[in-house]
């Protein structure tokens, strides 16, 4: 499988994968439906406690690799199969050739795996003579037309029936009709049929590898494997070492989870179990000749690594792919390897290398939809950020990324840049409040939206006045963390949560020493800019002195609530310090409704009609979901948006290095706003009021965007 080799071809990549329309409309309508299959699967279950068990599960057994393994090989050879343990992908590809030609098989009939893709299997079983044909129907759709699976769990999704039709019309070298999809499905029956009952071998990929039995696990929604599994006198099975589990327990769990997170299934329509060598009339002891070979391949090495190894949890359902908006737009052709989605960009850097992964591995907008739904809840947007940290340790930042590190670890020079682009942007304003005029070579791809200007008095400016809103007998003291954007873009934002606070009756401070929350150049992979920035932020906030600390960016919520820790690990002396400032931390929207208690009598209801965006780092990042719609509906009259909890498309840099993709999903959004009927569009991260303002601006101004504490200050009585 070819991968770009540098982020120039990769975008034309994308731009191509953007033009197929097929390909998009197809995995919007899954995005959609999938949402609410699975919410409606997990609504009769305890979702977290399977998911907890499931990763505990995992967990204990990537500590134990080798004790399971032997005690798996044990089991399994006692019922007859023929365990081998395999370093590499070569090392693998050769223990099975050698099976192969130590059986005398010509023909070697498959089923599922990826793994086999991973160690490229069927081009070292070609090489000496042996014919292999994939037994799923979509996977012999991909190997007659030589691709990749587009999808962990439906592989041939990116393909129209007409597609197929035009494929299989050159294997039978008959015209088939692409209207009629079971004539199709009867087409690869017929070929496979006869293949499966010729097959010298039957190989299949493996879910599970039960340890205390000796137990092979196969998931499946087509009855395929079962005729590979049974009819061939000679079979392997390939896992990863990664698949062994504990108990049979654990691995009922797992399946449990699997299929309602993967398809919205309550279990997947074949689960085959295979506990040693079953029988078979055509070998001289009347028993099937099974081996199963269990393959490393850096998984040992990757069960080491403290930060990145929870990604030896995933047991391949596809949900971080069905809920990824990027996904969504361009497919896993576009978006992985061998392994695709989110959990792809993390494999392809450990299983295939750094060459492969390094353009990929960008491709990811941090909205942590992935994390959200998780089946063995992998924090994969912390992983993907540590891998970009790694790619730049490895080969040296850009220097964009390099360049901005170095300005956001010194707040003065930061701060000094921000305030002489408030001259500078002079004539690219003309007085307005967006750039109007700045040359494409500049911001190349922006022109979807209109950027806001640089304030002409920042917030940090404006404190020394607004601090004397504050009451004197204000007990209850909050410190305003602001942000980048809300200091020097947006400071009428924090003048709203300014008036709302002291009207509440706190004493509201604004320590000048606070900084940028450091998500922009973690998310570069800028590593010690990480650490500076949040170590400044800590020691500006003394978490003693504030009863809490209120932001208003959503993703600076989330940021230094959640990654803090992560990002100073390496320092234990701010260990006290970051947890104190994490739990005293708080977003906008649920201090106002469940701290200041803020109540319909606090406002002149307005009879304007107002949607809402809620922005990924309030509503997953923080669980953050009800409050902000109480508020509006307190102040205003709400009305609820399709898909309000999908991206925006900002994405910090994202928006900037991907713009044919973020405009695309910035359209949707919009789209999906407006549908409303409202006049107004309130949010809760001035990230997102960039997105979404700047995207009004384009379409003139269908919505005014605000912030969701401008809505409510302009209400207040």
């Amino acid at each position: 499988m070819q991968t770009p080799k540098n982020m120039s071809s990769y975008r034309e990549e994308l731009k191509t994968a953007l033009a197929d329309t097929f390909v998009r409309e197809t995995l919007d309508r899954i995005a959609v439906q999938y949402r609410t299959t699975r919410e409606r699967i997990f609504s009769v279950i305890n979702e977290k406690e399977h998911i907890a068990d499931n990763a505990a599960a995992k967990d204990y057994a990537m500590d134990h690799y080798d004790e399971l393994f032997e005690q798996f090989k044990k089991e399994a050879e006692k019922r007859g199969a023929i365990v081998h343990y395999a370093a590499t992908g070569a090392e693998a590809n050769a223990i099975i050739a050698k099976i192969a030609r130590d059986n005398n098989v010509k023909l070697v009939a498959k089923s599922k795996s990826l793994t086999s893709k991973e160690i490229l299997l069927n081009p070292a079983l070609e090489a000496q003579g042996c014919e292999v044909v994939e037994g799923d129907l979509g996977e012999w759709i991909l190997q007659l037309r030589d691709e990749y699976p587009g999808h962990l769990v439906l592989p041939a999704m990116h393909l129209s029936r007409y597609q197929v039709a035009e494929t299989f019309s050159e294997v039978t070298k008959h015209k088939q009709d692409g209207e009629d999809i079971l004539k199709l499905c009867m087409v690869a029956r017929r070929v496979l049929r006869p293949k499966f009952a010729a097959a010298d071998m039957g190989f299949t990929g493996a879910n599970f590898l039960v340890a205390e039995t000796g137990t092979v696990g196969v998931c499946t929604n087509e009855g395929n494997a079962r005729l590979v599994t049974t009819i061939p006198r000679v079979q392997v099975t390939l896992a990863g070492i990664d698949k062994l589990v504990a108990t049979t327990r654990e691995a009922l769990n797992a399946q449990y989870v699997l299929a309602r997170n993967g398809t919205g299934q309550p279990i997947t329509s074949y689960v085959t179990w295979m506990s040693g060598a079953m029988e078979h009339s055509q070998n001289p002891d009347k028993k099937k000749i099974y081996h199963i070979v269990v393959l490393d391949n850096g998984r040992k090495a990757l069960a080491r690594d403290p930060l990145c190894r929870e990604a030896l949890r995933c047991i391949r359902c596809g949900a971080c792919a069905n809920i990824c908006p990027i996904y969504r737009l361009v497919g896993g052709q576009a978006m992985g390897h061998v392994y695709i989605g989110a959990i792809g960009l993390i494999l392809t850097y450990f299983f295939h290398g750094k060459d492969k992964a390094k353009n990929i591995v960008q491709n990811c907008i941090n909205c942590e939809a992935c994390k959200q739904v998780c089946a063995s809840a992998v924090n994969l947007p912390a992983v993907i950020a540590e891998i970009r940290a790694r790619l730049n340790e490895e080969d040296g930042s850009p220097m964009e990324s390099s360049l901005l590190a170095k300005v956001l670890s010194n707040r003065k020079l930061f701060h000094t840049l921000l305030r002489f682009g408030k001259w500078a942007q002079k004539p690219v304003t003309l007085g307005s409040p967006y750039i109007r005029h700045l040359p494409e070579v500049f911001l190349k791809g922006q022109g979807f939206r209109a950027l806001p200007a640089i304030a002409n008095t920042p917030f940090r400016d404006r404190w020394e006045k607004l601090k004397t809103m504050n009451k004197p007998d204000a007990r209850v003291k909050v410190g305003i963390f602001a942000g980048c954007a809300q200091d020097f873009i947006y400071p009428e934002q924090l003048e709203a949560a300014v008036k709302l606070l002291t009207a509440k009756g706190f004493a509201v401070d604004f320590p000048a020493s606070q900084s940028c929350c450091g998500l922009p150049v973690q998310m570069m992979g800028e590593r010690k800019a990480a650490e500076n920035v949040a170590k400044a932020n800590i020691n500006a906030f003394d978490a003693a002195v504030y009863d809490y600390i209120v932001t208003l960016c959503a993703s600076c919520a989330s940021h230094m609530k959640h990654a803090y820790a992560r990002t100073l690990r390496n320092h234990p002396e701010l260990t006290v310090k970051v947890e104190m400032f994490a739990m005293k931390l708080r977003d906008f929207s649920s201090f106002m409704r469940d701290v200041a208690l803020l109540s319909p009598e606090d406002f002149r209801k307005s009879g304007e009609h107002v949607c809402y965006h809620s922005p990924c780092h309030l509503c997953r990042g923080m669980e953050i979901t009800e409050q902000p719609r109480a508020l509006i509906d307190m102040a205003a009259n709400y009305k609820q948006a399709e898909e309000e909890d999908v991206c925006c498309g900002f994405g910090g840099s994202y928006s900037i290095k991907f713009p044919e993709v973020a405009s695309e999903v910035l359209e949707r959004k919009l789209n999906n706003l407006e549908a409303t009927g409202a006049s107004t569009l309130v949010t809760d991260c001035p990230g997102c009021v960039i997105q979404l303002r700047g995207g009004e601006e384009k379409r003139n101004k269908r919505l005014k965007v605000e912030h969701i504490a401008e809505l409510l200050a302009r209400q207040l009585k």
